[in-house]
C-alpha cells in the first residue's frame, strides 16, 4: 500500500485528484451539504498524503494544493454566503481559504524539518492553533471549524460539555492523521501494527463516553414556559416597507398565539421597528415602550425579549466605533441589541458583541478608519458597531438566561461564559433571511444544538424567516418551524442551576495546542540553527 500511493503520488495528476479528493468530502461531511459525518475521519488523509509526496519539493507547491482543497471546502459549504454579498462572499472564500492554507503549510515547514515522528500531535497543534485563533481576532470566521461536522448527530459529542467544539476537531485530526501515517510509513514499520488499535480507540472511545453521558443526562427540571415568534418578514424588502404594519402583525401575533402560562415572549433580532435606532437615554419614553406596557397587561405580565437597532450619545469617544456629531458636539455608537421589557422600570438592554465581518464589523477599522468606507450595506446601520464590555445576561421572572444574536451563537467559549453568569437556558434571536432557501439558515440551527450540550441548556431559538425551535440540553430538537413561513407557538423549557467543565474551562485544549505549536517551532528553530553551523 505504501509503494503504491507513493508510486501514484509522483505524479502530478493523482496529487491533483488527492487534493481535490479532500476538498470534496470536507464538503459532504458537513451539515447539510452532505451530512455524511464519518467522512471527516479520513477527509483530510488525502490532502496529508499529498504533503508527505512533495517533502522534497518547494514549500509553496505545498500550499498551493493546500489552498486548492480549502478553496473548495469553503465554496462548498457557505456558498450561499454570495446570496447576502457578493464581495462579502467572495472574501469570505478566498480570505479563509488562505488562512486554511497558511496554517497547513505551517505544519509542513515545522514537519520538514523536524521529521515525521510527532507529525500526528503536530498536525492536530498547529491546526488547533489556528481554530483557536480564529475565534478570537479582527478577521473571525468560524463556522467551518471541524468540530462543527457533529452539529446534527449531538449524541456524539456530548463530552462537548467538556471540551467544547475544539474537541471535536481534535478527534478529528487525531484519527486523519492515524491512518495518513499508517499509509504512509514502510510495511516493516513496528508502528504499522499497533496503528489499528490505536484507531479504533481513538474513534470508538469518545463515542462510548458519549452515549454514557447523552443517556444519563436528565432533562427536566423547572418549567418555565416561552412564545417564540417567527414573523417571517423578508429581511431585504422590511427596511422599505411599513414598520408600523410589521409592529402590528408582531403584537397580533402574540395575541393570537399567547398562552396564560407564557412568562416570556421571544422575537427576532431586529423585528423592533427596523431602520430605526432608538436612543437608549430615552428609550423608556417611546411609544413602543408606552404600547407594550399597555399589552403586557392582557398578556399576564409576560416579559419581551426583541431585537432592536439603539444608539448612544457620548461627549468623549466611547471607543473606537464612536462617531463625530459636529451640530451637537457629541459622539454616538450604534448597536444591534437585545431589548427586555418586563416590570422593572427601565428597559434592560444587552448590545450584541460578535459581528458580522463587512456589515457590522469593519476589520482592522481600529488602525484605518477609512475602511469604514467599505461596509456592506443591508439597510438599517452600516459600519462597525459598539459592542458590550463584558459578558451579559438578562432575567425574566427572577430567570436569569443568555441572550444570543444570530452570529454570536457559533461562539461557544463566549456564549459558555455569558451562560456561567447563572442562566438557566439560552436564547438566541436571528434572522437568518439574507440567504435564501439554502444550507446556511439550517447550518446555523443545527449549530445551536452544540451550544445546547456545552452548556446543559435549553436553547430558544427566534428566527426571523426561520427556523425557530427548542433544543433540550442534551441537544435534541425538541420543536422547529419550517422555513419561509410565518409562525409562533408557546411551549415550555425546563431550567437547571448546573454549570458544565466547559463554562469554567472554555477551550482549555487550544492552549495546550498553543504550547506545543510553540515547543514544535522551537525545535525547528533550534535544529535550522544547527544545520546552518555545520
Amino acid at each position: 500500500m505504501h509503494s503504491l500511493i507513493e508510486n501514484m503520488l509522483e505524479k502530478a495528476v493523482y496529487r491533483w485528484l488527492f487534493t481535490i479528493k479532500t476538498g470534496i468530502l470536507l464538503i459532504l461531511s458537513f451539515p447539510f451539504s452532505g451530512s455524511l459525518f464519518p467522512l471527516i475521519f479520513v477527509a483530510l488523509v488525502p490532502l496529508i498524503l499529498v504533503e508527505n509526496s512533495l517533502r522534497r519539493k518547494s514549500s509553496f507547491s505545498v500550499f498551493v494544493h493546500a489552498y486548492v482543497a480549502f478553496f473548495i471546502y469553503n465554496l462548498g459549504v457557505t456558498w450561499w454566503v454570495y446570496n447576502s454579498s457578493v464581495e462579502g462572499g467572495l472574501m469570505a472564500f478566498i480570505a479563509n481559504s488562505l488562512l486554511m492554507a497558511l496554517a497547513f503549510l505551517l505544519y509542513h515547514r515545522i514537519k520538514r524539518k523536524i521529521g515525521s515522528h510527532w507529525q500526528i500531535l503536530l498536525f492536530a497543534s498547529v491546526w488547533i492553533s489556528f481554530e483557536f485563533l480564529h475565534f478570537n481576532w479582527e478577521l473571525s470566521w468560524p463556522w467551518l471549524t471541524f468540530g462543527n461536522v457533529f452539529a446534527n448527530v449531538p449524541i456524539l459529542v456530548q463530552w462537548y460539555s467538556i471540551t467544547g467544539v475544539l474537541g471535536g476537531s481534535f478527534w478529528i485530526l487525531i484519527a486523519n492523521g492515524v491512518i495518513a501515517k499508517y499509509l504512509i510509513v514502510n510495511e516493516e514499520n513496528p508502528w504499522r501494527k499497533r496503528a489499528l488499535k490505536t484507531l479504533i480507540v481513538v474513534l470508538v472511545s469518545p463515542i462510548l463516553i458519549s452515549l454514557s453521558i447523552y443517556f444519563s443526562r436528565d432533562t427536566g427540571g423547572r418549567e418555565f414556559q416561552v412564545l417564540v415568534l417567527q414573523p417571517n418578514v423578508d429581511p431585504y424588502e422590511k427596511f422599505s416597507s411599513s414598520s408600523e404594519k410589521q409592529l402590528n402583525d408582531l403584537l397580533s401575533q402574540i395575541d393570537q398565539s399567547i398562552s396564560p402560562k407564557t412568562k416570556l415572549i421571544i422575537a427576532p433580532e431586529t423585528a423592533l421597528l427596523p431602520g430605526y435606532a432608538f436612543d437608549e437615554d430615552r428609550i423608556n419614553r417611546e411609544v413602543i415602550s408606552h404600547l407594550f406596557r399597555e399589552k403586557r397587561a392582557g398578556w399576564n405580565n409576560a416579559d419581551i425579549l426583541i431585537g432592536a437597532t439603539t444608539q448612544r450619545l457620548f461627549d468623549e469617544p466611547n471607543s473606537h466605533v464612536s462617531k463625530f456629531i459636529p451640530e451637537m458636539n457629541q459622539y454616538y455608537e450604534t448597536y444591534n441589541s437585545s431589548l427586555l421589557f418586563s416590570n422593572r422600570s427601565t428597559i434592560d438592554i444587552v448590545h450584541k458583541s460578535k459581528l458580522v465581518l463587512g456589515v457590522e464589523k469593519i476589520p482592522f477599522s481600529r488602525y484605518f478608519p477609512s475602511l469604514e468606507n467599505l461596509a456592506i450595506n443591508l439597510g438599517g446601520s452600516s459600519g462597525t458597531l459598539g459592542i458590550e464590555d463584558d459578558y451579559e445576561v438578562l432575567q425574566s421572572r427572577k430567570v436569569i438566561f443568555t441572550p444570543s444574536v444570530c452570529y454570536e451563537s457559533i461562539y461557544g467559549e463566549f456564549v459558555a461564559k455569558q451562560t456561567k453568569k447563572g442562566s438557566g437556558f439560552i436564547a438566541i434571536i436571528t434572522n437568518d433571511g439574507w440567504w435564501g432557501n439554502t444550507p446556511g439558515h439550517r447550518q446555523h440551527f443545527e449549530l445551536a444544538r452544540l451550544r445546547a450540550i456545552e452548556n446543559n441548556k435549553y436553547v430558544v431559538r427566534s428566527a426571523n424567516t426561520g427556523i425557530s425551535g427548542v433544543i433540550n440540553n442534551r441537544g435534541d430538537v425538541v420543536k422547529k418551524t419550517d422555513y419561509w413561513k410565518k409562525d409562533a407557538f408557546a411551549t415550555s423549557i425546563y431550567l437547571n442551576d448546573s454549570k458544565t467543565i466547559y463554562q469554567y474551562l472554555g477551550d482549555f485544549i487550544a492552549y495546550f495546542a498553543l504550547i506545543a505549536t510553540v515547543i514544535f517551532y522551537i525545535m525547528r528553530w533550534v535544529l535550522t540553527r544547527k544545520s546552518i553551523e555545520s
